[in-house]
């Protein structure tokens, strides 16, 4: 798990789960979960609020106790231990677990917690089936570990408005029908599309209870089982989705959501549990009596349909869904938004009748707008960006477009005359933060909140900021934005009006300006999970189709967690077409170019195959877009109740090899900046940040031997990450064997994985984590000067330009961006995550950052940003900024650092130092274009030379003797008076390059 984990998690509105099992009774317990603010917190989430503390139990020193009042509704919850996440227990006092999930009836509440078992509990009674173990999966089978005592039988009790309870050591307020355990367990057949329920026994329903199964579905299950005295000895509710997808296959051939027949709207929402769906029309996006409300119509499909009148046009519109929901144990009347939507009302409030094929939506030239040439994935050079970074703090964009889609359509701002240079140097591609309506943000600009104090008269390392930052942190207009609500309408807070049509036509605006700006425009699309689920959460699919659209526990039926928040079940069908439908719908309806796909390694492999073939098939002709010309790309990462391929063959970094989707390598990213994500001490060194060559203080990084045998395997790492990290590729590694990429260690993982370049992103820094300025000052000596730490930036950002993978770029880290050394800063608001495009400040010293995810960390972050030597002048953020577009403009400037094939990444492309005796600290590529085909006319070869020690070196390359090898052009005429000290002597073939320098030099 720990190998697993080195991957960086993107977070919603959670922390990090810590996945530490530590005996020491705690000093502190606090109940944290999405009831901290109902209970006296000044927000959820929260280890460190005393307001939500459990306290000791007088003579049991392992238990502690308190009374809420907590009002009626569904939360989820975990304790954690001395005011941080480092030690966390969950579900079944699972270390890092599971949320609990707690259905209050409003009152008060007392939970527990046990040391010893780490097991937190609460005095509220399950309601009967409120767990849910068993799982019908076909017409006539139940799977459930059910008991098996001799005289046991099994029965399904049903009751469809609810009521079932326990009496007298029965069932009553319904009926049942017997089920009978078959011998052997379940099907081979369902034990492989389900391997997680694997050693389920199989119970068998009569045929003649087959046919009533859809009416059965609308109403309360319950599995029991009976000893041969009648008495009733287990019960547990029933989960259902494996039947819904058996009983209901034609629905994935639908068409869902809003469409138009000439000026009439047509509305088809799939809800095969429901009783009755009614959709209400309404004038305006809030307030008022509905309009009209029509009934709609169900077919055996499951799915419930409508025609609409002509004006209902730019009306908006809710469903009301009459539906039985376990959680609650009675059937509800579920007013909802369309999970479908293209169009909202401020604050998700209401779905709007909108066309998206309506000229006036659509901004001039819209139908012939031209794309960023890209010949091949490899190309790409992209740059990760968040809409309201870009702009809210610039003052050259009008007051009203600050922080909005709009910002980007003026032209001569100073974020756009960046951008500009960005794409003029080589950079392809914008990869855009979630822009999909986000469900925690509020989108009202004036309901918005700003800190209340002045932040910029605070001390460097002052927790003033923070703690004002943080009072209005979940009222404020900055989130990262992973909590989606709706998929495919983009987000109300980042457009002039959210109200209406207005966030359509400014979308797609943004999107032509950036194209016509040379940048193609990647959208990060976040299906792993919701931002809220249940009765009373605010997401509209736990209402429609209760039970169905998330992945549950299969023990308990309670909603996984493992992403941060409520994980979607896209390898449900449903899920799965929702997931397909919003890529096609956004590819189509706003151009874009390609898709980031969040923790993608919680989809299938088969959900990925699926996306993909969808977008193949739309064409220019038909959809306005070349579907086969997007871009797709995610978190590859292996954790969680998925791990391992536990319900299904997952969209993971290994599984993904020859499928021509991209994962993130985070396997350069760690022998670059040194370290995880996750390590306790933060200072722990690599390749890039001075391990061995210029150690630190810090125990963590070992003795030198320690150290140079780690430099010497992160050497190897960033050998493969150049290659696009291809797992057949093969070298000379640190003991001088001849190994492939696949057999150099990562974490217990084969660091090499793709089968082509195009699978790898090749980065250094992302919004996860510290930036890449901050990772350097944590872990590079203090002493360390500016000029110097400045170096080490570009060195480490050129593993990324000169990979033959895809080039990722966090904005701002071309020009040293800082995050005052917040590690996380989903919700640090505008202070913290400011982006200057004058280079007026980089971000650095301007307060100790959030305490829910750095506080563990403040002894380390204190005196650094105490340090004003840490802080760099405007001139040094301009001349790292000049020296980012060369490496840039070098990688633009010639295929070779862009081969495309794996078969010519082994040919062309070479280390020719390794083994023991390498130099540490110094990795040596060539890439040969004399052998094989002629890739780039005007070469004959390329020698990049990454010295990241703390003194000049000379290295020979053999094979260059008698060949004329000079400092790139770029480089030669650049910025970096210290690079054009480097040379290369043609009798010897010995290049020499300064300290902390990254060198290239061409040989026509």
């Amino acid at each position: 798990m720990a190998a697993a984990l080195a991957a960086p998690l993107t977070l919603g509105t959670l922390a990090v789960p810590a996945f530490a099992d530590h005996t020491a009774v705690p000093g502190v317990v606090a109940l944290v979960g999405s009831l901290q603010s109902e209970i006296g917190c000044p927000g959820d989430w929260q280890p460190e609020c005393a307001a939500s503390r459990l306290l000791p139990v007088e003579g049991s020193p392992t238990l502690f106790r308190a009374t809420f009042e907590v009002p009626a509704g569904t939360y989820a919850m975990k304790v954690a231990l001395d005011n941080s996440w480092d030690e966390n227990y969950g579900a079944g006092g699972a270390a890092g677990g599971s949320d609990v999930v707690l259905t209050a009836p409003g009152g008060p509440v007392t939970f527990t917690y046990d040391h010893t078992s780490h097991v937190l509990s609460d005095d509220v009674p399950d309601s009967l089936g409120a767990q849910a173990g068993a799982h019908w999966l076909t017409e006539n089978t139940i799977a459930w570990q059910a008991p098996a005592a001799d005289g046991t039988t099994y029965r399904l009790y049903s009751a469809p408005d609810g009521g079932l309870a326990l009496a007298d050591g029965g069932v009553t307020g319904g009926a049942f029908v017997p089920l009978e355990r078959a011998d052997g367990g379940l099907d081979p057949a369902l034990t492989a599309s389900h391997p997680h329920l694997a050693g389920f026994d199989a119970l068998r329903l009569p045929e003649s209870s087959v046919a009533g199964a859809r009416d059965l579905l609308k109403g309360q299950l319950l599995v029991a089982a009976v000893d041969a005295d009648g008495q009733v000895t287990a019960t547990t509710g029933v989960q259902i989705p494996g039947i819904l997808d058996a009983l209901y296959p034609e629905a994935a051939g639908r068409e869902l959501g809003l469409r138009w027949k000439g000026k009439r709207p047509e509305l088809s929402l799939w809800a095969p549990t429901a009783r009755s769906v009614t959709v209400h029309t309404y004038a305006a996006g809030s307030g008022g009596e509905p309009a009209a409300s029509r009934a709609m119509e169900p077919s055996a499909d499951g799915v419930w349909s409508v025609t609409g009148d002509k004006g209902w046009k730019g009306a908006y519109y809710l469903y009301e869904v009459e539906v039985f929901v376990p959680e609650t144990g009675k059937v509800e009347r579920n007013l909802v938004t369309d999970p479908y939507s293209v169009g909202l009302s401020a604050n998700s409030a209401r779905s709007l009748f909108v066309d998206l094929k309506d000229k006036d939506l659509m901004p001039a030239g819209w139908r012939q707008l031209q794309k960023p040439e890209l010949s091949k994935p490899e190309d790409l050079s992209i740059y990760e960006l968040h809409v309201r970074d870009f702009s809210i703090t610039d003052d050259s964009v009008p007051e009203l477009h600050r922080g909005t889609y709009k910002a980007f359509t003026d032209v001569e701002s100073n974020g756009m005359r960046r951008l500009r240079e960005l794409t003029a140097a080589g950079m392809n591609a914008v990869h855009l933060l979630p822009v999909n309506d986000i469900g925690t943000i509020e989108e009202r600009r004036s309901q918005q909140l700003e800190p209340a104090c002045d932040l910029a008269s605070m001390p460097a390392d002052s927790e003033e900021q923070q703690a004002c930052v943080a009072e209005t942190a979940g009222s404020d207009g900055f989130n990262w934005g992973y909590d989606p609500l709706h998929y495919t309408t983009p987000e109300g807070s980042y457009s002039t009006d959210p109200d209406g049509s207005t966030r359509i036509t400014e979308f797609r605006e943004m999107v032509a300006a950036l194209n016509n700006a040379g940048a193609r425009v990647i959208q990060d699309v976040v299906y792993n999970h919701t931002a809220s689920a249940g009765q009373s959460g605010s997401n509209n699919l736990d209402r429609i189709v209760p039970g169905y659209y998330h992945r549950l526990n299969p023990a308990t039926g309670s909603i996984e967690t493992s992403s941060c928040c409520a994980n979607t079940a896209t390898e449900n069908a449903m899920m799965g077409k929702l997931m397909i439908d919003s890529v096609v719908t956004l590819a189509r309806t706003y151009k874009l170019d390609g898709f980031r796909f969040d923790l993608m390694g919680h989809h299938s492999k088969q959900n990925m195959l699926d996306v993909r073939a969808a977008l193949d098939g739309l064409t220019l002709d038909e959809d306005g877009v070349d579907g086969r010309n997007i871009s797709l790309y995610g978190e590859g990462w292996n954790f969680g109740e998925v791990a391992n391929n536990a319900r299904f063959v997952q969209a993971t970094q290994l599984n993904m090899a020859g499928t021509g989707i991209a994962t993130f390598n985070d396997r350069l990213r760690d022998a670059v900046r040194g370290g995880g994500p996750f390590d306790p001490d933060p200072r722990v060194q690599g390749f890039a940040s001075g391990l061995f060559t210029d150690p630190n203080e810090s125990p963590a990084n070992g003795t030198p031997e320690q150290q140079k045998a780690a430099l010497l395997l992160a050497q190897d790492l960033v050998k493969v990450g150049l290659t696009g990290n291809l797992k057949d590729y093969s070298f000379i590694d640190r003991t001088g064997a001849t190994v492939t990429g696949a057999d150099v260690p990562y974490n217990g993982a084969p660091a090499g994985y793709t089968s082509d370049p195009q699978e790898a992103v090749t980065y250094v820094e992302a919004h996860d984590n510290e930036t890449l300025f901050d990772a350097l000052a944590l872990k590079l000596p203090q002493g360390t000067p500016m000029a110097e730490r400045t170096r080490m930036q570009t060195l480490a950002l050129g593993t990324t330009a000169f990979s033959q993978g895809i080039s990722f770029w966090h904005a701002g880290g071309e020009s040293l961006r800082s995050k005052s050394l917040d590690r996380n800063s989903y919700d640090s608001g505008d202070w913290f995550n400011i982006l200057d495009h004058t280079d007026a400040t980089n971000g650095f010293g301007r307060g100790l950052p959030p305490k829910p995810d750095n506080q563990d960390k403040y002894q380390y972050l204190r005196p650094l940003l105490a340090d004003p030597a840490l802080k760099p002048a405007p001139a040094e953020i301009g001349k790292a900024r000049a020296r980012a577009a060369e490496l840039l403009q070098i990688r633009k400037g010639t295929p070779l650092f862009r081969l495309g094939e794996a078969g010519l990444v082994q040919q062309k492309v070479s280390f020719p130092s390794g083994g023991p005796d390498q130099a540490p600290g110094v990795v040596v590529m060539r890439i040969d274009d004399t052998v094989g085909p002629d890739v780039d006319p005007s070469l004959s070869g390329l020698v990049v030379v990454f010295n990241a020690s703390d003194e000049a070196i000379s290295e020979t390359v053999a094979a260059t003797a008698g060949s004329t090898f000079a400092l790139h052009p770029v480089q030669a005429a650049g910025v970096d008076t210290v690079v054009k000290a480097a040379a290369h002597d043609a009798a010897s073939g010995t290049f020499t390059v300064p300290a902390r320098t990254v060198a290239v030099f061409q040989s026509k």
